[in-house]
């Protein structure tokens, strides 16, 4: 059995083309058309990545083409896409687990990330007895890193790279009025991020209203039902979106009539979704201010230097376990040299 990984991701592609491929194609499609007998999809707001295991060598073009018949549309900037092979599979995502891939280096939100992806692919029978040996130990990887090297001192998550954005918009946040859209893990993490910095008047609002409660209580916020969230533009100053929603929730046309009553006020809208939240064509708009998570980058790399000494230690840990998982399943871990042409250089 052929282990192999497919995916782009923030080293390869920006966000507009991320976004086109996130929820594009459902385990089982892809199983299906791709005749593999394991499959598992891994979407965040930085990667979109296929793992399988299947009977047969696969190349990259084969793959892209399964993909586009199983729903994930035209495949348009096919160079983006990265292909590893066996044991430089498992290595790649042994990096990724271990938050040594990410956009901020050393971020744990990865982690859990895919252990939500694991779960669901074991509970629909898509991934089997290879795919559960590799990321069981890949969770045992990142968890040795994190415990036994420093590379997450620092360290900030996506949603904290966002509101140190904010700081430097605003200087002092704490007579700021923050709407937070989306009550996931993101979302929290940034609503504790805003706490942390002193911000009083959070609301959140989410398509569960429960969740959004749950989530405004946390950090003594108030929460804001779905269908009343736009209307708050006209008050905030900072927006921060974090959703699942396939389209853009705030368009030109809707963010219009909020800004009537702003006066010289500006908006700064934070979008850290994927696909995004927000039209890019709002950023056009007179007094508002859009980010999208690749703007996020430049922020995040400033944090990478403190923890750059800790990455050796963090790769001899994952060479080490790479190296033990080859070892015992050999036949499934053995490097294939396959790699899209040009595709892989920031990754390597």
């Amino acid at each position: 059995m052929k282990l192999f990984c497919i995916g782009i991701s923030h080293h390869t592609a920006n966000v507009e083309t991320r976004e086109r491929y996130a929820g594009g194609c459902s385990e089982d499609a892809f199983r299906t058309a791709a005749r593999c007998s394991e499959a598992l999809m891994l979407a965040t707001c930085n990667r979109v990545e296929v793992y399988a295991a299947t009977g047969q060598s696969v190349a990259t073009e084969e793959v892209l083409r399964e993909l586009q018949k199983c729903g994930a549309g035209e495949i348009e900037n096919a160079g983006a896409f990265y292909h590893y092979d066996g044991e430089a599979c498992v290595e790649h995502l042994f990096r990724v687990v271990a938050g040594l891939d990410s956009m901020v280096i050393g971020e744990t939100e990865i982690l859990g990330q895919v252990k939500k992806a694991y779960e669901r692919a074991r509970a629909s029978g898509n991934a089997g007895p290879l795919l559960h040996r590799v990321f069981q130990r890949a969770f045992r990887v990142a968890k040795q890193v994190r415990s036994t090297t420093d590379i997450t001192r620092g360290a900030v998550s996506v949603g904290s790279v966002a509101v140190e954005l904010a700081g430097k918009i605003f200087g002092d946040l704490r007579e700021r009025s923050v709407l937070i859209l989306g009550a996931g893990e993101t979302s929290e993490r940034t609503a504790r991020a805003l706490s942390s910095r002193g911000v009083s008047d959070i609301r959140v609002s989410n398509r569960s209203f429960e969740r959004a409660e749950n989530l405004a209580v946390l950090v003594r916020g108030r929460a804001v039902t779905f269908d009343q969230w736009a209307a708050q533009c006209r008050e905030i100053d900072i927006l921060i979106s974090s959703t699942s929603a396939d389209e853009p929730l705030l368009t030109r046309e809707l963010l219009a009539p909020m800004l009537r009553g702003r006066a010289d006020r500006p908006l700064f809208i934070i979008d850290i979704a994927v696909p995004r939240d927000v039209a890019p064509e709002v950023n056009e708009m007179d007094g508002v201010y859009l980010y999208d998570i690749d703007s996020l980058q430049s922020i995040a790399e400033q944090s990478l230097a403190m923890r750059r000494e800790q990455m050796a230690a963090a790769e001899k840990i994952i060479t080490d376990h790479v190296a033990d998982f080859a070892t015992r399943f050999g036949g499934a871990a053995s490097r294939v040299a396959s790699l899209a042409p040009g595709a892989l250089a920031s990754e390597s």
